[in-house]
């Protein structure tokens, strides 16, 4: 479940004419049969269909940045390691021209976050080689690599400066905890007493995936790039975030922060700042309410991009594009007639335009926006949302000539470097080829329906067991995206080519709430979630009966987050699915708003007050609130320190089921956030455990 609304997607096509998308065909079955082989008949062999065991042999593509003069490309691989039974990050080179790899460093550790040089003689890095996180560089002719810092806190925003001296970054600076009382002080020598009390006075003192909050704030720090002693630039009880972006002249960095007394109740508001680097003195260049923020300077100083929105209470809001000058007049918006949000940007070298990566209709592209508001359309088919389900992501960067770089793949192809020079973008890496080519994958279709409680479209697509014939019925998973301010489009999943090799349709739509189909679809559920996106999802499965692909007698429903939201939602709707498997769900939305890790945002943004104030709102969109009608054997999954949707969570709706009656199971994944398929092994046996729940009642109960 998304905490923020800033990754927001978006928007209906401006490029594409709605009855191309009406029409439900093939994914690129052209391509995908030029990538994975023949088809699964045409195959003899054992293991031909993916397995848990394959997980270990994925790598992907991630970040992928561009030198300056177009002609080289950092990313990170990401290479799951059967040993660690982790993902292991490393950064390699590619030469544009040739396609020619070379490894560039993390042989020996986990390394990330490549940034070029001005020049593009050095690249800076985050490594853990040798212990904790540390910035790094190396320079390219030599092959030296020297460790710049030695803090005990991992930087992040690593920003070069523009005469390549200096390199800017944010660091936790860590605090005491606030201290109450004391413990005897008295301890016999030797004597093994407990842990002293954990104190704190922070809103939030819990953050998913990171465990307990180190109280502190995020600062900003500038050091040498040839090494030597960190300079801390900004001070204060506030959190000082990124990217950072340095002015031309080096005097300036843009980076924002909410810096208000109430920080801490007011999770949706940031301003953007600028910072001079000599006096360290501070102006605010941005002041309404709202989330402004990623602020990037022009090439050539005299305009500043950022993204945001006013705040006026919605859970969700489309990331508008704007720009000012410099010192922060002018302020005028790119994307008001644009019904797109923008999910990332990045100026164009001549400073009279800039790209922008949003979503439409599932999918994830590129287009360059002129400050005159003109719009291109430049690069299709960016991915990289995750690999265990097929959400909609990426990322992309420009390099002086316009040469792009970005991450894409297909339903049938996990995330590549991919580059873009003025025509059709084509693949630089293939790193899965042996994999694919000794595998059958589902074919995946595009699906569309009117929803039965308005009529509007919903799109989805189906994943087809491999080698499925024409007109054959076969067991159906519906399987709900989380957010639930998200979208699923034509991208790899792991999970659903697991539950097709088992012989099931896979069926992954965007009912209303989703991002990408325009900001007024998204907010649709806003303080009604969940509500009719029930009757988008039950007419999209209604529609793939229809099409001959479904066996009405053999249905299933399993989702995560927000997706175990509306799977708990629906078994208390209806008995029409064999079996279900809510993961990582809100059951009780009084709960979740008081002891998530969001706690100033659930509940004022998604139910509109505080628990206290209108408990018969927060009961009435609770799942738990249906607990006397469901029937449907529920297994229920969660990550053991799961702080975005809480174990008790969970726990709750495992206790309400049995004590219903109805046939449960509760898993908790050890040592898992939210994130709950981060292992490859977890990742692997969550999927055959839900698997092998819905065989146990295939036939009936």
């Amino acid at each position: 479940m998304s905490r923020s609304v800033f990754i927001a997607a978006s928007a209906v096509s401006l490029f594409m004419s709605p009855a191309v998308f009406a029409q439900e065909q093939s994914v690129a079955p052209s391509e995908a049969s030029s990538e994975v082989g023949s088809k699964a008949s045409d195959r003899t062999g054992p293991n031909r269909t993916f397995t848990g065991q394959d997980l270990f042999d994925l790598a992907y593509a991630t970040d992928p940045q561009i030198s300056p003069d177009g002609k080289t490309i950092a990313y990170v691989r990401r290479q799951n390691d059967i040993m660690t039974d982790r993902a292991i990050s490393s950064i390699w080179l590619i030469d544009v021209e040739s396609g020619e790899q070379s490894p560039f460093a993390g042989g020996d550790g986990g390394t990330f976050s490549p940034s070029w040089s001005p020049d593009g003689s050095r690249i800076a890095y985050v490594s853990t080689k040798g212990g904790n996180a540390q910035l790094w560089a190396k320079w390219l002719d030599s092959g030296e690599a020297v460790r710049l810092t030695g803090m005990p806190n991992s930087p992040s925003n690593v920003a070069w400066s523009p005469d390549g001296r200096s390199i800017a970054y944010t660091m936790l600076v860590a605090e005491s905890s606030p201290t109450l009382g004391s413990a005897p002080k008295d301890r016999p020598k030797g004597a093994n007493w407990a842990e002293p009390l954990d104190i704190t006075d922070l809103v939030n003192f819990r953050a998913d995936g990171a465990g307990e909050i180190t109280p502190g704030f995020e600062k900003i720090f500038v050091v040498p790039a040839t090494g030597g002693a960190p300079r801390q630039l900004t001070f204060g009880p506030y959190h000082d975030g990124g990217p950072l972006s340095w002015s031309p002249s080096g005097n300036t960095i843009y980076f924002s922060a909410n810096r208000n007394s109430d920080w801490q109740t007011d999770p949706v508001e940031g301003d953007v700042w600028a910072l001079d680097t000599s006096s360290l003195a501070l102006t605010q260049l941005t002041k309404r309410d709202g989330p402004d923020g990623g602020a990037k300077v022009s090439p050539d100083g005299l305009q500043i991009a950022y993204v945001g929105f006013d705040d006026i209470g919605r859970a969700y809001e489309n990331n508008e594009l704007y720009i000012m000058n410099a010192n922060g007049d002018g302020k005028r918006v790119l994307t008001a007639d644009w019904d797109f949000s923008v999910a990332a940007f990045e100026w164009d070298a001549d400073s009279r335009g800039i790209y922008v990566q949003y979503d439409q209709r599932g999918e994830t592209n590129i287009a360059r926006l002129a400050l005159d508001g003109s719009v291109r359309n430049v690069v299709q088919g960016v991915s990289g949302g995750g690999l265990d389900r097929p959400y909609s992501g990426g990322s992309f960067a420009v390099a002086s000539d316009d040469t792009i770089a970005f991450t894409g793949g297909t339903a049938l192809r996990p995330p590549e470097v991919k580059v873009f020079q003025g025509r059709d973008a084509r693949y630089l890496t293939n790193l899965n080829s042996s994999l694919l080519a000794t595998k059958s994958l589902g074919e995946v279709r595009e699906i569309t329906v009117g929803s039965s409680f308005d009529e509007q479209e919903v799109q989805g697509w189906l994943t087809l067991p491999p080698g499925y014939v024409e007109g054959t019925r076969v067991p159906l998973i519906l399987e709900i995206h989380g957010g639930p301010f998200a979208a699923y489009g034509p991208h790899f999943s792991t999970d659903n080519q697991l539950y097709a090799a088992a012989g099931y349709a896979v069926l992954s739509a965007n009912p209303r709430g989703s991002t990408s189909y325009g900001e007024s679809f998204a907010q649709e559920i806003d303080k009604a979630y969940p509500s009719y996106d029930y009757d988008d999802l039950m007419s999209i499965v209604d529609r793939a009966i229809e099409i001959g692909v479904a066996d009405p007698n053999r249905l299933f429903v399993t989702g995560g987050s927000g997706g175990g939201v509306l799977t708990s939602w629906i078994v208390g709707k209806t008995n029409r699915f064999r079996a279900a498997a809510t993961q990582k769900p809100v059951i009780n939305w009084t709960t979740q708003a008081l002891t998530a890790d969001g706690t100033g945002y659930f509940g004022m943004y998604w139910v509109g007050s505080r628990p206290w104030e209108n408990p018969q709102k927060f009961w009435d969109q609770s799942p738990l609130s249906l607990i006397g009608n469901v029937q449907t054997p529920t297994l229920v999954v969660v990550g053991s320190e799961d702080y975005r949707t809480p174990v008790s969570e969970a726990v709750q709706y495992y206790s309400a089921l049995q004590l219903a009656g109805v046939p449960t199971t509760l898993i908790r994944v050890p040592g898992a956030s939210h994130a709950i398929t981060t292992r490859p092994s977890q990742s692997a046996a969550k999927a055959s455990a839900i698997l092998a729940w819905f065989e146990r009642y295939a036939d009936g109960w």
